[in-house]
C-alpha cells in the first residue's frame, strides 16, 4: 500500500468530515428552536415569536442545505478511498446508515419541504408539527449515524466470517444499544442545543449592539428575548454536556483505555492518577517533561472513584502489540505501535473542554447584560455576538477530532487499522487530485455551475446526476490512468481560466510528475 496516498485520504476525509460537523450541530439544535418559537407564537399569539420563527427558520434552511451537500462528498469516500473498510464491514456500518437513509433523512427532508410551502396552507397546528417532527427527523439521523461511529469504537453485534473475510451483522439490535452509543447520543444531542443556544444568542444579540437595542427601538424586546433564550439553552445544554461527558469518559475509559491515557498524556500507570492541565513531552510524544495537575481529578473521571487505577500509555502499547500484533486469520490486523498521536489527541481534548466552558460563561455574561430589561449597545459587545456561536461549535470540532484521533491506529477499533482500510486500487496521484480540485479559486466563488456547464459540453470528467458543488468535487475520480489524470487536470485548468480564474501551470505539472515518479519507484 502506497502510504502517501493513505495519508492524502485521511487528510481529505478529516476536512470533509470537519466542514460537514460545522452545520450539523447547528441544524439538530435550530430545528428544536425553531419549533419552539412556531409553538409559543401558537399559544399566545405574540407576533414577535412568528417573526423569530421566520427569521430562524431560514437559518436552519441554509444549515441544512449545506450539510446535506457537504454529507454527500463522504458518503463517496467510503467507496473511493475507502473500499477496503467499506468491503470489511459493509454489512454492519451499512445497516445503520441504510436506516438512516430510509427512515430519518425521509422524515426530515419530507416534513421540511411541507414546513417550508405550508405556510397558508395548512392548519397552523398541524404547520408547527411539521417542524417537530423535522427534529424528530434530525434526532433519529443522529441516532444510527452515531450507531454505525460507535462500532468503530466498539464494535458489537457481528461475526467474523473466515471465507469471505469480512465482519456480518449478527445483532442489529446490539449496535444499535452499543454501551458507546447509549452515553455518545445525548452527549452529541446536548452539545447541538448549545451550539444551537449560542447561535441563536448571538444572532440576537448582533442587532441589539448595532442599534436596535437603544430604547424605544420598535424590536428591542424581541431581539433582547432572543438572546435570553438562547443564553439559557445554552448554559441548561452546556450542564447537560458537562454530565453527559463525565458518563461518556469512563465508558471510553473501559473500552479504550488508550485514548484516555493519550488525552492526558499519561504515559505511566498511576494509582490514583492526577488529571494534566498543561503537559510538555518530548518531540516524538514518548515521555513527558513538564506538567500542570490537579491530583486525583483523573481517576475520578475515568473510574468514578478518586483513588482509581488509570493505565498509561506505556503499558498500553505493549498490552496491544501482544494482543493485535499476530495475525489471527483476518489480513486486516498489522503489528505497530498502536499509539495515537499524543499532542494532536491531548489538546484537542482541552480545546474542547475550554472552549465549550468560554461558551457557558459568554451565556452567563448575555444573561446578566440583558436582566431587567437591559440591552447592551457597547460597541464591545459585538465581539461577543460573533464569538459567542463559535466556541460551542468549535468545541464540537475539536470533540470529534479528538473521538477519531484518539482511536488511531484503528479504523475499527480491535478489528481493522486505518492503513488496512484504504482503498487498495487507489493510487496517490488520484487521491491528490480530488484533493486539489476540492475547493476551487476565490476568482471563482459561486461559479460552479457555469464551470461544470463548460466541461460537461466538452464532455468530461463531470457526473450529472449530482448537483454542481459535488460534481467539481468527485468528478475527477472516475478517471484513473497516468495520461487521463494529467489531461483531466489540464482541461479543468483550462476551463477555470476561462472564466477568469488563474492556474500556475508549472507547479501542476511538477506536482503530478512527483507523484508519478514516487509511484513508479513504489512499484
Amino acid at each position: 500500500m502506497d502510504l502517501e496516498a493513505l495519508d492524502i485520504a485521511r487528510w481529505q476525509f478529516a476536512i470533509t468530515t470537519v466542514y460537514h460537523f460545522l452545520f450539523v450541530p447547528i441544524t439538530i439544535g435550530l430545528s428544536a428552536l425553531v419549533a419552539g418559537y412556531q409553538t409559543a407564537w401558537l399559544r399566545t399569539g405574540n407576533e414577535q415569536w412568528l417573526r423569530m420563527t421566520k427569521f430562524l427558520g431560514k437559518l436552519f434552511l441554509i444549515n441544512f442545505a449545506l450539510g446535506v451537500v457537504t454529507g454527500i462528498v463522504q458518503e463517496f469516500q467510503f467507496g473511493m478511498n475507502w473500499s477496503d473498510y467499506s468491503r470489511f464491514v459493509g454489512d454492519v456500518f451499512g445497516a445503520p446508515l441504510a436506516v438512516e437513509g430510509l427512515l430519518a433523512f425521509f422524515l426530515e427532508s419530507t416534513f421540511l419541504g411541507l414546513w417550508i410551502f405550508g405556510w397558508d396552507r395548512l392548519p397552523r397546528g398541524l404547520h408547527a408539527s411539521c417542524m417537530w417532527l423535522v427534529h424528530l427527523g434530525t434526532l433519529f439521523s443522529a441516532y444510527f449515524i452515531l450507531a454505525a461511529n460507535s462500532f468503530m469504537q466498539n464494535p458489537v453485534g457481528y461475526d467474523y466470517n473466515d471465507e469471505t473475510g469480512r465482519a456480518e451483522l449478527t445483532d442489529f439490535v446490539a449496535v444499535l444499544t452499543n454501551k458507546v452509543q447509549l452515553v455518545t447520543f445525548p452527549h452529541v444531542i446536548l452539545a447541538a442545543y448549545m451550539t444551537a443556544g449560542a447561535f441563536v444568542a448571538g444572532v440576537a444579540l448582533w442587532p441589539l449592539v448595532r442599534g436596535k437595542g437603544r430604547e424605544g427601538s420598535e424590536d428591542r424586546s424581541m431581539y433582547r428575548s432572543g438572546a435570553r433564550v438562547g443564553a439559557w439553552v445554552l448554559l441548561v445544554a452546556g450542564l447537560g454536556v458537562v454530565v453527559s461527558g463525565d458518563v461518556q469518559g469512563k465508558v471510553m475509559t473501559e473500552v479504550q483505555p488508550m485514548k484516555m491515557a493519550a488525552a492526558e498524556a499519561l504515559y505511566e500507570t498511576e494509582e490514583p492518577a492526577a488529571f494534566s492541565i498543561f503537559t510538555i513531552g518530548t518531540p516524538d510524544g514518548t515521555s513527558e517533561k513538564f506538567s500542570v495537575t490537579i491530583p486525583n481529578l483523573l481517576s475520578f473521571l475515568a473510574t468514578g472513584e478518586l483513588d482509581g487505577r488509570v493505565e498509561g500509555i506505556n503499558p498500553l502499547r505493549e498490552q496491544y502489540i501482544e494482543t493485535y500484533g499476530q495475525d489471527p486469520g483476518a489480513t486486516y490486523y498489522t503489528a505497530g505501535d498502536y499509539t495515537p498521536y499524543i499532542p494532536l489527541t491531548y489538546w484537542s481534548f482541552r480545546f474542547m473542554m475550554g472552549l465549550g466552558f468560554a461558551g457557558m460563561a459568554g451565556g452567563l455574561a448575555v444573561l446578566w447584560a440583558t436582566r431587567r430589561g437591559r440591552a447592551p449597545t457597547d460597541a464591545r459587545w459585538t465581539w461577543v455576538a460573533v464569538g459567542l456561536p463559535l466556541m460551542p461549535l468549535f468545541a464540537n470540532s475539536f470533540g470529534w477530532i479528538f473521538t477519531e484521533i484518539g482511536r488511531q491506529p484503528w479504523v475499527v477499533f480491535g478489528l481493522m487499522t486505518t492503513e488496512q482500510g484504504v482503498s487498495p486500487g487507489t493510487t496517490t496521484g488520484e487521491v491528490l487530485t480530488s484533493l486539489v480540485v476540492l475547493n476551487l479559486p476565490k476568482a471563482l466563488a459561486g461559479r460552479e455551475m457555469e464551470l461544470v456547464q463548460s466541461c460537461r459540453a466538452q464532455n468530461f470528467g463531470i457526473w450529472p446526476p449530482l448537483s454542481e458543488p459535488v460534481q467539481i468535487r468527485i468528478g475527477i475520480l472516475n478517471l484513473l490512468s497516468r495520461e487521463a489524470i494529467t489531461d483531466i487536470v489540464t482541461r479543468f485548468a483550462d476551463a477555470i481560466r476561462a472564466l477568469g480564474g488563474e492556474v500556475d501551470d508549472a507547479r501542476v505539472t511538477e506536482a503530478l510528475e512527483g507523484v508519478y515518479d514516487r509511484a513508479v519507484a513504489a512499484e
